[in-house]
């Protein structure tokens, strides 16, 4: 079996696989606008409980919510799997890290949490979506001065999630999946024809809940693909975290209304400062970033006027271009990104990251598969982690061979268990995986 090198692998099957990176020219940290309540610390990093990652507490008038904060990594962390501890979604912890390797981050990288938001220009009732950052906000009737938000996957290319305001039509535990027509063609192209329909299970992609909306045939449901969140990746239906469409599933009642909306640029006006969120827009909406660029302009130039206040117009040209996602104060006064990285809240690292993959170890009675060789241990590293981060997971193994390292697929309990994985490893990755008998290896 040759190396295969991870960047030659197609664009399509990357995505396929949730192997997406991102290549932005900066990014920029911003201060801390509330502090929580004083909590146990080490050194001075504060435990990672400190900061909300869910539900806001509002007042009148308020629209920017949270905390930005700070944490370094350890040996074996990856951005996914920090940003699902926090309630972050892939886009938003790469966008504000582009430097860092999203699937092996070097030990002790300074990974930024972007745990701020603006909330989006829309009545605070029910549930807005914003698409432009991949976000849900839900506004409980039950408690007037609460939000809460989580990150989303949405349709990709081809397959966008409309916009408009709907509601929520029904809901359903333990869903089964009805599959329809189109992606039976899909797969059926790809060579993976799908039954009928699919129920409850790890193969089902609706995961646990899901909650039907009034356009017809889109949904808010689980996943069982968690590392898909804060990516394009459905066929138009909403995905969350499967331990976030829980709560929303039983917070939400039938009937609440939903509003979908694109808006990649947000401002807030908050203690006398001016804020902008900058999100790259959409490819559906690519087209229109000149007159979405030039209606933002318009409306800073009116709450200038209104405040009384200068903007740093240069400031918000690199916020724009930049398009990272995170609050950044705007006016004349504010502080220079050198001097506001200093004040993002440290968090010490969490004994254990939130449903971190841990494979098991392989044994000498299990099946298993050699996935590639390499030369190099990062990249050995790198596949290593795709793999577990698949969904359904992969469980798989580095392994330091004479001058080189192996990629090692299990443990599988039978050939049928392998033969499955292996399947998934040919169509996401383009890797032809050589099996291993019981007995033939051991990991320990």
């Amino acid at each position: 079996m040759s190396t295969i090198p991870l960047s030659k692998l197609p664009a399509s099957l990357l995505l396929w696989a949730i192997l997406l990176s991102v290549s932005l020219s900066g990014c920029q940290i911003i201060p801390l606008q509330t502090q929580p309540e004083p909590v146990a610390k080490v050194d001075n990093e504060v435990a990672p409980e400190a900061v909300e990652k869910h539900g806001f507490a509002l007042t009148e008038g308020q629209t920017l919510i949270g905390t930005l904060a700070v944490m370094k990594s350890r040996e074996n962390d990856t951005l996914p799997d920090i940003a699902r501890h926090f309630g972050l979604g892939y886009n938003d912890i790469t966008h504000a890290n582009p430097f860092i390797e999203p699937w092996t981050p070097a030990p002790a990288s300074q990974v930024l949490l972007p745990i701020q938001f603006i909330l989006p220009n829309t009545p605070h009732q029910g549930i807005t979506l914003n698409l432009a950052n991949m976000r849900l906000f839900y506004y409980p009737k039950t408690e007037p001065n609460k939000v809460y938000t989580y990150p989303i996957g949405i349709g990709r290319q081809g397959w966008n999630t409309p916009t408009g305001v709907t509601q929520i039509a029904g809901k359903k535990a333990n869903p089964v999946w009805n599959v329809p027509p189109s992606i039976h063609q899909e797969h059926a192209q790809k060579g993976d024809p799908l039954p009928g329909s699919i129920g409850p299970g790890p193969d089902n992609p609706l995961g646990l809940y899901a909650m039907n909306l009034g356009f017809e045939r889109y949904l808010i449901h689980g996943t069982n693909k968690p590392y898909g969140i804060g990516m394009q990746i459905s066929h138009g239906c909403v995905q969350l975290y499967p331990e976030d469409i829980e709560v929303l599933f039983n917070k939400v009642a039938i009937g609440v209304p939903v509003r979908i909306v694109h808006q990649p640029y947000l401002t807030a006006w908050q203690e006398g400062s001016l804020y902008l969120e900058a999100n790259k827009p959409l490819s559906k909406w690519a087209g229109d970033k000149a007159r979405l660029k030039k209606q933002l302009l318009k409306d800073l130039k009116k709450i200038s006027a209104k405040q009384n206040v200068s903007v740093d117009w240069e400031k918000v040209e690199r916020i724009i271009e930049r398009a990272d996602g995170i609050p950044t104060p705007i006016l004349s006064q504010s502080p220079n990104e050198i001097h506001l990285a200093a004040t993002a809240m440290p968090l010490k690292h969490p004994e254990h990251l939130y449903q971190q993959p841990a494979p098991e170890t392989i044994k000498a009675s299990d099946w298993a598969a050699l996935v590639s060789r390499f030369d190099n241990g990062a990249e050995a590293q790198k596949l290593t982690v795709m793999l577990t981060h698949q969904g359904p997971m992969i469980p798989a193994h580095k392994i330091q061979k004479d001058n080189g390292y192996l990629v090692i697929a299990g443990p599988f309990k039978s050939k049928k268990e392998l033969k499955n994985a292996a399947k998934r490893i040919r169509m996401n990755f383009d890797i032809d995986v050589e099996p291993l008998k019981p007995t033939t290896v051991s990991v320990d």
